[in-house]
C-alpha cells in the first residue's frame, strides 16, 4: 500500500526527526561526559571504590590492548579524567558543583601509563580486606583513634614496594584484631606524604596517640616485622598462681573486667606465649588476660579440675569450684581470632538508655548512642565494644536508645534511621550525628572531636534565623564523600572560633525544604550567616583555609569596586599607588575557583599593592566599556606614567595565589642596588653601612623566582639595612672571590667598625620575612656588643 504525503506535512516530519535525533545526540554527550557514569559508580562511592572502578575499566579499555580501535586513545582519555577528578576531593567538590565548568583551570588526565602499569602497579592493596587503604582525608582520625597502627607508606611505581606486598599481606592476616595495618599511596596522597616527611618507599612507621611515630628499619619478613610491632602492645599476660588467682577472679565484679586465663598442664596444648600476648592485644581493656602453670600450682588445677591445657574465660563475679563452672566459658580453641570472636560474644553489650530518663542523663554526661529501630543493628558489631574503653579518658559514656520504644524522641532529633550520635553534655539541644564510616576507628575519632568542637546539628527547630551572632553553616549530604572529608575540619576551625562564630550542619537529605529554601544546588555547601549578610565559602577542606576565609570576612583584604570607586580609587590612583584588579562573573566555574586564590594574594601583598574585584554580571556595561571580553580577566595598573589608564592582563597559565604574587611582585619598582664590581667593594666591603646580598644570574629559574621575595625584603629592612643585586653572569670574578656556589645566594655583610670580609654572612632562607627577622636579630645582637665595648671603655 503506498501513502501519499504533502510537502508541507513532510517537512514537518523532517522537521521533528531531526530535533529528536539533536535531543538524542545532546543526551549522549551530556552523559558521555559524567564521571560518575564514565566510570560506572554512584555519587557516594569512595576513593577505594573509585580506584578499583577505574582499574577495572583500564585494564579492558586500555590503547594497548586495543590497537586497531582508533577511538581507544580519546576514550582512554576520557575515563582517566574522570579518575583524576574524582580521585582529588577538592576537584569532585568542584566538579559535583560546577560541572567541567568548575574545572576549566585544571588539566588532569591528559596523560596516563602503560597496561602494565595499571595491571600490575596500580591499587595495591585495594583487595586485602585486612589492609586498611588511608587517604589524606582520613589519616589523621585513624592514626589518633587510640589503637596501634603499622602503615605502610608506598610507591606504585617502587619495586622495593612491590616485593614487600605479599609479606605485608601474610603479616596483616597474622596481626589482624591486634594492630591495625594501613598502607598510603604516596602517588595519590603527595602532600600527606610529604607533610609527614616520607623520602623513600616504602616507609613503614608505628603511630599510637601520645606516642611519637617511630619507623622500621629493620629486614622486610614477616617474623621482624610481628617482632617489632609486639614492642608497642602495651597489654601484659599474668602469671597466676595460689595466692593471686582467688583475688584476681574476686576483684573483677568491683572492676567490671573479666579474666581469660590458659591452663598450662602436662596433657593437651597449651597456649604459645605469642598467642596469649596476642590475645592480650585484641582484648586490651576488656580482659585482663593471664596464665597457670598446672606443674607447680597442681593442687589449685586439680581443685579446678583442670586435668588438661585448656583456656577459660571467668566474667566479672565469676564462681568456681571442682563440682560447678558456674558462669564459665571454656575454650577448646588454639587460635587467637577465634578465641577473641567467642570472648566478645560473651561480653555485655551496651547499656539501653530509656525514653523517661534519657533528657536528664544527657545533661550530665557526654554520650555516645547507638539509635536502632527495634532490632539492635550497629551495636551488634562486636568490635564496637571497644568503644567504652577508647573513649574512657575523654569521659564518654555510650548506650543505646530503641526508636520504637519513643519515636517522638527520635523525630525530635531527626533520626529516621540507625545511626550513632554525640552528646556533648548539655542535653538533647547540643549534639552531633555521625555520617562517616561505620567502622571502630572512625567512629572513636568523630566521638573525641565531637565532644571538644562546637558544630551541633541543626534543624528547623535551632537554624539560625536573623539572630545577632553570626553563623557558619554546612549544607551537606551524608552520601557525600567530599562532605564527610569537611566534617572533621569543621570541627578544628569551630576550636579556634569558639565564642566568636557558631558552627552547624544540616542534613539536606532530611531537611530539603529548608535547604532548598536557601537554594542549595550541591554539597557541601558551607555558608557564613551574620544577620543580613551571607558569605558562601569556595576554598578548600581545611580548617586552616576556613580560618583565613573567616579572617577575611572580619578584615577583607580584596576591595569590592563599583564602576565610581573604580575610577575614584584605581584610574585616579596615587602616582605610588599599584592596583590589581579581577574582572569576574558569578556563574563562571573558573571565575570561582580563583576567588579563594584571589583573597590568599590579596593578603600576602597588604602593603605593597591593593587588590580589587569587579562583578561583570552586575556591572555589565560598565566591563563592556573596559573592554573586558571573557572571565576571569586579571589586569594589573602600575605606578602611573604618562599614561593614566596603562594595565597589564594575566596571561600566565597558574592562577593559585603564589603565581599571581610572583607576577605582580615583578611590577614593583626596584628598591634595591644593582652593583658592579667597584660599588661592591666601594659601597658594601670599605662603606659604613649594612648590607644584605642577593648573588643571582640571570638565566637562573629560582633567581627569577626569588627577584620578587628580595624586593619585598628591601622594602622591608629600608632604613636598617641597604639591599643590593650582583650579577654573577656579567662579575664572575666578584662572585668567584665571594665564594659564591650556587645561585641564588644571600648574604649579609654589616658595618662594624672596619673593612668587611668578602665572604660575609651567609643567609639559609629565601623567605622574605624569614630574612627580616633574622637580620633584625644580627643588627640588634650588633647594637648590644657596642653596648658593652661602650661600658667597657667608660
Amino acid at each position: 500500500m503506498e501513502f501519499l504525503v504533502s510537502k508541507a506535512d513532510y517537512l514537518r516530519y523532517l522537521k521533528r526527526s531531526l530535533l529528536l535525533v539533536l535531543v538524542c545526540v545532546i543526551v549522549l554527550v551530556c552523559t558521555d561526559q559524567d564521571y560518575y557514569s564514565l566510570l560506572g559508580v554512584s555519587k557516594e562511592a569512595s576513593s577505594r571504590e573509585i580506584r578499583q572502578a577505574f582499574k577495572k575499566l583500564a585494564l579492558k579499555l586500555h590503547p594497548d590492548k586495543n590497537q586497531n580501535d582508533p577511538n581507544a586513545h580519546e576514550n582512554f582519555l576520557k575515563i582517566n579524567r574522570a579518575y583524576e577528578v574524582l580521585k582529588d576531593e577538592d576537584l569532585r567538590k568542584k566538579y559535583d558543583k560546577y560541572g567541567e565548568k568548575g574545572l576549566e583551570d585544571q588539566q588532569q588526565g591528559g596523560r596516563y601509563e602503560s597496561w602494565h602499569f595499571y595491571r600490575y602497579d596500580f591499587g595495591i592493596y585495594d583487595d586485602d580486606p585486612e589492609i586498611i587503604t588511608l587517604d589524606r582525608g582520613e589519616f589523621d582520625a585513624a592514626v589518633n583513634s587510640g589503637e596501634l597502627w603499622f602503615v605502610n607508606f608506598y610507591s606504585p611505581r617502587c619495586s622495593h614496594c612491590h616485593d614487600l606486598a605479599p609479606t605485608w599481606r601474610e603479616f596483616a592476616k597474622e596481626m589482624d584484631g591486634v594492630i591495625r595495618i594501613g598502607a598510603v599511596n604516596c602517588g595519590d596522597n603527595r602532600m600527606l606524604c610529604r607533610i609527614k616527611g616520607i623520602n623513600s618507599y616504602p616507609s613503614l612507621y608505628v603511630f599510637k596517640t601520645g606516642m611519637q611515630p617511630v619507623k622500621y628499619y629493620g629486614d622486610r619478613s614477616k617474623e621482624s616485622l610481628k617482632n617489632f610491632a609486639m614492642q608497642y602492645v602495651t597489654s601484659t599476660v599474668t602469671e597466676l598462681w595460689a595466692g593471686n588467682f582467688v583475688n584476681a577472679i574476686e576483684t573483677s565484679f568491683a572492676s567490671g573486667v573479666g579474666w581469660l586465663i590458659t591452663f598450662c598442664a602436662e596433657r593437651g596444648d597449651c597456649l604459645s606465649y605469642q598467642t596469649r600476648l596476642k590475645l592480650a592485644g585484641m582484648l586490651e581493656g576488656l580482659v585482663n588476660v593471664g596464665w597457670m602453670d598446672c606443674g607447680t600450682q597442681g593442687e589449685l588445677c586439680e581443685n579446678l579440675d583442670i586435668s588438661s591445657s585448656t583456656t577459660a574465660y571467668f566474667p566479672p563475679g565469676a564462681t568456681i569450684n571442682n563440682k560447678e563452672k558456674g558462669g564459665v566459658l571454656f575454650l577448646s580453641s588454639l587460635d587467637a581470632r577465634e578465641i577473641y570472636q567467642e570472648v566478645m560474644q560473651h561480653l555485655p553489650d551496651f547499656e539501653i538508655i530509656s525514653a523517661e530518663s534519657l533528657e536528664d542523663r544527657l545533661a550530665h554526661h557526654r554520650w555516645l548512642l547507638f539509635f536502632h529501630f527495634g532490632e539492635s543493628e550497629n551495636s551488634n558489631v562486636q568490635e564496637f565494644k571497644k568503644l567504652k574503653f577508647l573513649l574512657k579518658d575523654e569521659h564518654i559514656q555510650v548506650g543505646k536508645f530503641d526508636c520504637l520504644s519513643s519515636p517522638t524522641i527520635c523525630n525530635k532529633l531527626y533520626v529516621r534511621q540507625p545511626c550513632l550520635a554525640v552528646f556533648k553534655g548539655k542535653g538533647t539541644g547540643d549534639y552531633e550525628i555521625h555520617h562517616g564510616k561505620k567502622i571502630l576507628y572512625d567512629i572513636v575519632a568523630f566521638a573525641k572531636e565531637s565532644v571538644n568542637s562546637h558544630v551541633i546539628t541543626l534543624g528547623p527547630q535551632n537554624f539560625p534565623d536573623k539572630e545577632k551572632e553570626p553563623w557558619l553553616v554546612d549544607f551537606f549530604a551524608p552520601w557525600c564523600p567530599p562532605c564527610r572529608a569537611l566534617l572533621p575540619e569543621l570541627r578544628k576551625a569551630s576550636k579556634h572560633l569558639y565564642g566568636q562564630l557558631k558552627f552547624g550542619t544540616l542534613d539536606c537529605t532530611v531537611h530539603e525544604g529548608l535547604c532548598n529554601m536557601h537554594n542549595i544546588r550541591a554539597y557541601p555547601t558551607t555558608v557564613v550567616f551574620n544577620q543580613s549578610d551571607i558569605h558562601e565559602y569556595e576554598g578548600h577542606h581545611s580548617a586552616e583555609q576556613i580560618l583565613e576565609f573567616i579572617e577575611d570576612l572580619r578584615n577583607p583584604s580584596v576591595v569590592s569596586l563599583t564602576p565610581e570607586t573604580f575610577v575614584e580609587l584605581v584610574q585616579r590612583r596615587k602616582r605610588e599607588e599599584i592596583w590589581m584588579v579581577d574582572f569576574y562573573a558569578p556563574w563562571c566555574g573558573p571565575c570561582q575557583a580563583l576567588m579563594p586564590e584571589w583573597k590568599k594574594m590579596a593578603r600576602m601583598l597588604i602593603g605593597l599593592i591593593n587588590v580589587g574585584s569587579v562583578d561583570c554580571q552586575k556591572y555589565y556595561s560598565f566591563c563592556h566599556q573596559e573592554s573586558v571580553r571573557g572571565y576571569p580577566e586579571i589586569r594589573l595598573f602600575p605606578q602611573k606614567s604618562n599614561t593614566a589608564h596603562q594595565y597589564y592582563s594575566y596571561n600566565g597559565w597558574h592562577r593559585d595565589s603564589y603565581s599571581l604574587r610572583g607576577w605582580a611582585l615583578g611590577y614593583l619598582p626596584q628598591v634595591s642596588v644593582d652593583l658592579t664590581p667597584q660599588s661592591f667593594t666601594e659601597k658594601v666591603l670599605n662603606g659604613k653601612e649594612h648590607w644584605v646580598i642577593d648573588f643571582y644570574a640571570p638565566w637562573c629559574g629560582p633567581c627569577q623566582n626569588f627577584a620578587p621575595e628580595f624586593e619585598i625584603l628591601a622594602r622591608t629592612i629600608k632604613g636598617k639595612v641597604k639591599a643590593g643585586k650582583v650579577d654573577c653572569q656579567m662579575y664572575s670574578q666578584t662572585c668567584q672571590t665571594a665564594d659564591i656556589r650556587a645561585y641564588p645566594t644571600v648574604k649579609f655583610y654589616p658595618y662594624q667598625g672596619a673593612k668587611k670580609n668578602i665572604l660575609g654572612e651567609y643567609i639559609d632562607s629565601r623567605d622574605a620575612k624569614g630574612i627580616a627577622d633574622l637580620l633584625n636579630e644580627k643588627l640588634e645582637a650588633i647594637q648590644n656588643k657596642g653596648k658593652r665595648k661602650k661600658s667597657r671603655s667608660k
